[in-house]
């Protein structure tokens, strides 16, 4: 039997929104509408959503073949600029990793382009504690699909998804894959579900999962 942790990242490992708004307008700025700023709200509003429906909210009125170029620069710019500054980790993030790891195996799953990931865990360090990691960005599959790829070319037994939000919530029971939501996150989930308050409280949350198998 193998079980395994997987997990979203936006409102769920780390708050990246500051950054992604700051270098998502440096681009917008110099290359669509000097005028026009992203703001940390209107990054939050979207964080979750497929990059694809993210460029669409944000520039509906740029014809496609030019939104998706936009987009592509700013996502370039977006990976740069977290690679160097890091985001907000959540409170007992790396010591609770730690934790876990020596325990599950751990894989990280996200709606997000390629190389926002690899950010994430080159900044701070924490390619160690992940065996694999998938994303929208790399084939263009949806969350759920790519959490039963994590789960199947890892070849796991049992698995739970940690998210934030109701599209998390229903791309874990596409895949079939019980879940946790992280409550201190960007969203709410309409069904009952077993949650944290704190990171912190997810190795106690993970024990009582795999007890109610």
């Amino acid at each position: 039997m193998k079980q395994g942790i997987i997990f979203d990242m936006d409102g769920t490992l780390w708050d990246s929104a500051e950054g992604v708004a700051k270098s998502w307008s440096k681009v917008v700025a110099k290359e669509y509408d000097k005028g026009r700023v992203i703001t940390t709200e209107e990054i939050k509003s979207v964080m979750g959503k497929t990059m694809d429906v993210i460029a669409s909210i944000l520039f509906p009125k740029v014809e496609e073949k030019a939104r998706m170029a936009l987009l592509e620069r700013c996502c370039r710019e977006e990976n740069a600029y977290l690679q160097e500054h890091g985001g907000r980790l959540y409170e007992d993030l790396e010591e609770t990793l730690q934790k876990l790891s020596e325990r599950y195996p751990l894989y990280i799953v996200s709606n997000c382009q390629s190389g926002y990931i690899e950010a994430f865990l080159a900044h701070y360090g924490f390619e160690a504690y992940f065996e694999d990691i998938e994303c929208f960005g790399n084939k263009g599959q949806k969350k759920g699909e790519n959490i039963r790829n994590v789960v199947r070319r890892n070849e796991l037994t049992h698995a739970v998804y940690v998210g934030d939000i109701q599209g998390d919530y229903d791309a874990s029971m596409e895949a079939g894959v019980k879940f946790i939501h992280a409550a201190y996150g960007f969203g709410t989930i309409a069904q009952q579900v077993p949650a944290i308050q704190r990171f912190s409280e997810l190795p106690e949350a993970v024990e009582k999962v795999w007890d109610e198998r």
